[in-house]
């Protein structure tokens, strides 16, 4: 008696259990119509923002532009799957989406070919920072109904001549309806991209895809045997006279934007200690990037932002490579994800955790590991040297996380990674913070080269590689494409410090540097005004971006307009 009632309703859990069956290309259908109405709000709200006409939010537009980009990515889906490879290839894609959806959302990134090439060398220490608990729901949301359609159903088996005959039918079709689509709002559609290109960036899956793309065939051409540049590289006249070798520091902040420094005018005083060091400070100066990947390799070139060619720069020796073939030693200190091909052959160092336990934990290291490698590299030098330190600097999300607890003087400071759970004034403070850190490691790092004077002439500049937003117009991090990136990631603060025997043997007058400091500065003058301070010579040197060129023997540069 009792299997009567199991068998009533045996057909019923029957059909419950049973997988529906679909065809592929329904399967590719329906997820096209999930990336481009769920996954894309990011691209839709910007759209909407930026078309100031209206007309991007009629239906008229709106439609028609929703079913090309559902029959752009039916067709790449089409194309690209097979029934035996669809499942585990599109819950790649799905889960890949919905990360990228939500960081799009939540820090209002866009993902061109140099953010794909961020992600590709960002380390497990920054990457680790990015998670957290509250990425859950808006994941699931993006994730688990597609992940569930693909898990459940049964991708039904068409003979091979069928098969092919109705992929190619539906791809025929879908092409006709994304061309007539397309026609139909051409006019207004390619106004509206030529005004905001950078649009094509938000349209996921596509834009990481491509981008994806992009950045590894980047790499693979960079990885190459660089070019090199300088090979006429020599010291000038000056060096004839000299009694002392010379010492120069150069420090690479990260992620420091020149809206919080305090030498700059902040209202808030970041740089108490700088400003008791007799310091230059350039108060206007723009960055090549929005990103370290373009930033750094960018002001290490000769042609900078005014002479942008990212292949020729990539592929091509740096300024540090023209100090050496100078007669310098050089070396890299790095507490950051690398040099991004600057230092490519040279001598680098990275902190040992063990060593500076002090500084170091399972997040990495403090920036006071690099004064350790200083001093370390400091100790028993006697030629003339040039040693880069590229800072941890700023780098968020997490940037509680870039200062001891000694420096936490804003208050309530952001401690998650996730902005998103933060006030404005929380995630400032906290980046406040860290400028007062950066502040201090930058005067230690002074003093230490005031200790040197007795047996070197001594100089440190420091520059950052980008700024960052902070909530300025729902925007947060940096890496906005460079064309419509705001004030607060392209202008970044620049510090000199001259010891006096510095600026006495290389003919520096300092009251002339500091009224040209007063005007406006760029990436592109690094690599000019670098070999200017050291006098280096060489064909490479273009002395319009030499900062201090009209500096030196200084009565004409004092009475100088430049």
């Amino acid at each position: 008696m009792n299997a009567l009632p199991l068998l009533h309703f045996h057909p019923v859990l029957e059909r419950m259990s049973a997988r529906p069956a679909i065809r592929l290309e329904t399967l590719a259908l329906l997820i096209s119509l999930w990336f481009t109405l769920v996954c894309n709000q990011l691209f839709w709200s910007t759209l909407f923002a930026a078309d100031k006409s209206g007309l991007a939010t009629t239906s008229s537009f709106a439609g028609p532009l929703a079913l090309a980009l559902i029959a752009l990515q039916f067709i790449l889906l089409t194309l690209t799957l097979n029934r035996w490879i669809a499942k585990p290839v599109l819950a790649l894609l799905i889960v890949a989406t919905a990360f990228a959806a939500h960081t799009m959302q939540q820090y209002h990134v866009y993902l061109d070919p140099t953010m794909l090439r961020n992600i590709l060398h960002t380390d497990l220490r920054e990457a680790r920072e990015l998670f957290s608990w509250n990425m859950l729901p808006p994941l699931a949301f993006y994730a688990l109904p597609p992940l569930l359609l693909v898990w459940r159903c049964r991708i039904v088996r068409t003979p091979l001549a069928r098969a092919a005959a109705f992929r190619l039918a539906s791809v025929t079709l879908a092409a006709v309806v994304m061309i007539g689509a397309t026609l139909s709002i051409f006019q207004g559609f390619s106004a509206l991209m030529r005004e905001n290109k950078e649009l094509r960036y938000l349209v996921t899956p596509v834009n990481y895809l491509y981008s994806l793309g992009r950045a590894l065939s980047g790499d693979a051409s960079a990885s190459t045997v660089k070019q090199p540049i300088g090979e006429d590289a020599h010291l000038g006249a000056s060096w004839q006279a000299r009694q002392k070798p010379v010492l120069l520091v150069l420090v690479v902040g990260e992620t420091a934007r020149a809206a919080n420094w305090g030498l700059s005018g902040y209202t808030r005083q970041t740089t108490p200690e700088l400003a008791n060091r007799e310091v230059i400070n350039f108060r206007e100066v723009t960055a090549c990037g929005s990103n370290t990947e373009v930033s750094v390799p960018c002001m290490f070139s000769p042609g900078g932002r005014h002479n942008y060619d990212e292949a020729r720069i990539r592929g091509s020796e740096s300024l540090l490579h023209v100090l050496r073939r100078a007669g310098f030693q050089v070396a890299w200190l790095d507490n950051q994800s690398g040099c991004k091909g600057v230092c490519s052959g040279l001598e680098t160092w990275r902190p040992d955790q063990k060593k500076y336990a002090g500084q170091c934990g399972s997040d990495g290291c403090l920036d006071e590991a690099l004064l350790g490698g200083l001093r370390e590299y400091t100790e028993n030098l006697k030629q003339n040297t040039v040693l880069v330190l590229h800072m941890l600097g700023n780098h968020g999300p997490a940037y509680a996380k870039r200062y001891p607890r000694a420096f936490e003087r804003y208050t309530p400071a952001c401690k998650q990674a996730d902005l998103g759970s933060c006030t404005r004034e929380e995630i400032v403070n906290a980046y406040d913070n860290a400028l007062l850190y950066t502040d201090h490691i930058l005067a230690s790092a002074i003093d230490l080269l005031r200790q040197k004077q007795q047996t070197f002439d001594t100089a440190l500049l420091y520059l950052s590689d980008h700024g960052e937003s902070l909530g300025e117009n729902g925007l947060f991090l940096h890496g906005v494409p460079y064309a419509i990136a705001p004030r607060e990631q392209t202008r970044v603060p620049m510090t000199l410090w001259l010891s006096g025997g510095y600026a006495g043997s290389f003919g520096l007058d300092r009251r002339c540097l500091h009224q040209r400091a007063e005007k406006p500065a760029s990436h592109d003058h690094l690599f000019h005004t670098v070999l200017g301070l050291l006098d280096v010579q060489t064909r490479e040197k273009d002395a319009a971006f030499d900062l201090g060129f009209l500096c030196k023997n200084s009565a004409l540069a004092i009475n100088s307009k430049s």
